[in-house]
């Protein structure tokens, strides 16, 4: 029998823009842990990886980093999440990819607390078979994307020596990041334009293919696949 095709889906820059509460809700951290605000192009490249990853390149010491999260978390929590809005085209995307007898889960490397709120908050929670996101704190089990991916795989029964089950799952982001972290769990990922970040990251970074709208997704996907049929 054919595998069960698997596509994991990250969220920030792929489902929705959350630009405008993650760029304001860093804005509040940093301000009141002392820092410079960040302007919009730092904002931009801080979006998606964890902030262990990105702070310290933006003027925070790595002793600090935990403090400026919980103040992140303090506004966005409550406030930040919710400035946010899916992008135009991806609701009939997994629409697509669900009828094409795909399943779906979220892998992302937002608190997963948080990811499950944003996606009930729009409606989506029934597409995702799995909804996999990292776990609090820096150190803390679960930070990366591959990591991320990892826990994904493993609730969905996939095992990473299982090479034909692996080459039936497929990653779709919009950062390097993605595509680095698929890559650890050998399996590739498509990329997106529509998010964070541009044809020359993923493209170095090795993606399998990039495209430039929603509906150009689920073919992207079965392309994927038919390239590894026998």
């Amino acid at each position: 029998m054919t595998p069960t095709t698997h596509v994991l889906l990250d969220l920030d820059g792929t489902i929705s823009d959350s630009e405008a509460g993650i760029g304001r809700s860093l804005k509040h951290a940093f301000a009141e842990c002392g820092y410079p605000a960040p302007d919009d192009d730092a904002i931009r490249s801080m979006i998606g990886p964890p902030f262990e990853v990105s702070f310290p390149s933006h003027g925070v010491p790595v002793d600090d980093i935990e403090r400026v999260i919980a103040a992140y978390r303090t506004r966005y929590e409550d406030v930040g999440l919710f400035e946010n809005e899916v992008y135009d085209g991806v609701p009939e995307m997994m629409e697509t990819l669900r009828s094409a007898g795909h399943t779906i889960s979220m892998a992302t490397a937002k608190p997963q607390d948080t990811a499950i709120r944003i996606i009930e908050h729009f409606g989506l929670s029934e597409f995702f078979a799995r909804k996999v996101g990292s776990t609090h704190g820096v150190g803390s089990g679960r930070r990366t994307k591959a990591e991320v991916i990892t826990h994904a795989l493993h609730l969905l029964g996939v095992s990473p020596h299982d090479r034909i089950a692996l080459d039936h799952v497929i990653m779709i982001g919009d950062r390097d990041h993605d595509v680095e972290g698929a890559h650890l769990n050998a399996i590739e990922c498509v990329g997106v334009l529509w998010g964070f970040g541009s044809h020359d990251e993923l493209s170095r970074a090795g993606a399998l293919s990039i495209v430039e709208h929603p509906r150009d997704v689920a073919a992207a996907v079965a392309g994927a696949y038919r390239s590894r049929e026998p």
